[in-house]
């Protein structure tokens, strides 16, 4: 579980220009975005700007070229690494999975940066008991699983100008997933609540501070049919409702 977190007043963080969050997309798993892009845009109190990770744009345009392999349950499974890239080396930026729902403000989170770090998670502790998730993909258990899936950047760090197309093309997920470009001391901790794992992390009641900010359905969610009743799938089919609602009424606006 994460440790203790440096709140710091951060240069690269700079508050004239929006707090950049890429979010990994799958053709698969388009309304996941949409919903989870809707929820954080709808809660920050800061300007954001929530930038897709596709695939097809990266291999259009010659960043991304590897063939997929079995083990990648998503289509984002490497471009992720691509963020620092795709942020032009510069300030902190966000990676985080599509499968995201954002109950927190995002800026609380952009308020934990510090730049001694090269990037920023929660360090989970986590073994998935199942052999499948999502729409029957394989399911595969490796030192820090789930690391990857939400990481603040600190783009400008010398050590995350290693991550560019070619490195990211061509290292093995154990070499990215694991952050073996980066020294331990290097990666900062992040309170576990913007990564509350569905069916690992507990709420404690009494406790706020384990109620999650960032509920990451990982094996699954609802806009699958199977996972239609899991742990908080309650809110993020009240979160659809709610996008749907503001998508019709922007239609009817023209």
């Amino acid at each position: 579980m994460s440790g203790a977190v440096n709140v710091n007043v951060n240069a690269n963080v700079n508050p004239n220009k929006p707090f950049r969050i890429f979010v990994g997309y799958d053709t698969r798993e388009h309304v996941a975005f949409e919903v989870c892009r809707y929820s954080i845009m709808r809660r920050s109190s800061i300007p954001v700007e929530v930038i897709p990770i596709k695939q097809s744009e990266l291999r259009k345009n010659n960043y991304f070229w590897r063939e997929r392999n079995k083990l990648e349950s998503t289509e984002f499974s490497f471009t992720r690494f691509l963020t620092p890239f795709l942020a032009g080396y510069e300030g902190w930026a966000v990676f985080v999975d599509c499968d995201f729902l954002y109950i927190g403000d995002v800026k609380e989170l952009s308020e934990v940066v510090d730049d001694k770090y090269a990037v920023m998670c929660v360090q989970h502790d986590y073994a998935p008991k199942e052999s499948t998730k999502m729409d029957g993909v394989a399911q595969t258990s490796y030192p820090r699983k789930n690391w990857s899936s939400m990481v603040l950047y600190n783009c400008g760090h010398p050590k995350n100008k290693v991550l560019t197309p070619e490195v990211v093309n061509k290292e093995s997920g154990a070499y990215l997933h694991r952050f073996q470009w980066l020294e331990d001391h290097e990666i900062g901790s992040v309170p576990f609540v913007w990564n509350f794992l569905v069916g690992h992390n507990r709420v404690i009641d009494g406790d706020p501070s384990t109620y999650p900010k960032a509920i990451h359905y990982t094996s699954g969610g609802p806009w699958f049919e199977a996972y239609k009743d899991c742990e908080f799938g309650d809110l993020w089919l009240k979160e659809l409702e709610e996008y749907e609602k503001v998508k019709e009424k922007e239609k009817k606006l023209g």
